[in-house]
């Protein structure tokens, strides 16, 4: 038996991981993924809105997007899932989310050390060129197995 860990595979793990918990609640949706980046989509909803007479997303749900993101884009990157946890996430917001609008995240990480992931990225609302927030973080990977 092959005992290498498998190729993550961010498309065939975000069917099951967005299906679930918060992810799943907020239903994020997978988009496409690239050699160290992954898109997911953020569907706008009534609910998920910030002010009642704005019906824009607001602010937490696009953090949990890029949060999801980030962290599928460091499996990726890493070849395999392993537990990590979010130490440093900012997310510096240019403007709202156009009215009734979904918002994509995309996050690319670029640098992981024995210890660390280091990632950046945009959420946008269909323009990539005129996004919504941009976001810088580092994720430290822990000891033992993921669960």
């Amino acid at each position: 038996m092959d005992s290498r860990p498998t190729k993550f595979d961010p498309a065939l793990a975000a069917n099951t991981m967005l299906s679930f918990g918060h992810s799943g609640w907020l239903g994020m949706r997978y988009s496409q993924h690239g050699e160290n980046w992954v898109e997911l989509e953020l569907p706008w909803r009534e609910d998920l809105i910030g002010e009642a007479d704005r019906p824009i997303l607001a602010s937490g749900p696009i953090v949990s997007l890029m949060d999801m993101a980030s962290g599928l884009a460091i499996w990726h990157s890493m070849g395999e899932f392993r537990a990590i946890a979010t130490l440093d996430l900012r997310v510096d917001y240019m403007r709202p989310a156009r009215e009734h609008s979904a918002v994509m995240g995309r996050s690319e990480c670029y640098r992981v050390t024995r210890s660390a992931a280091f990632v950046r990225g945009i959420a946008h609302d269909g323009d990539p060129d005129d996004p919504v927030a941009h976001i810088a973080g580092c994720f430290m990977s822990l000891k033992g197995p993921a669960r």
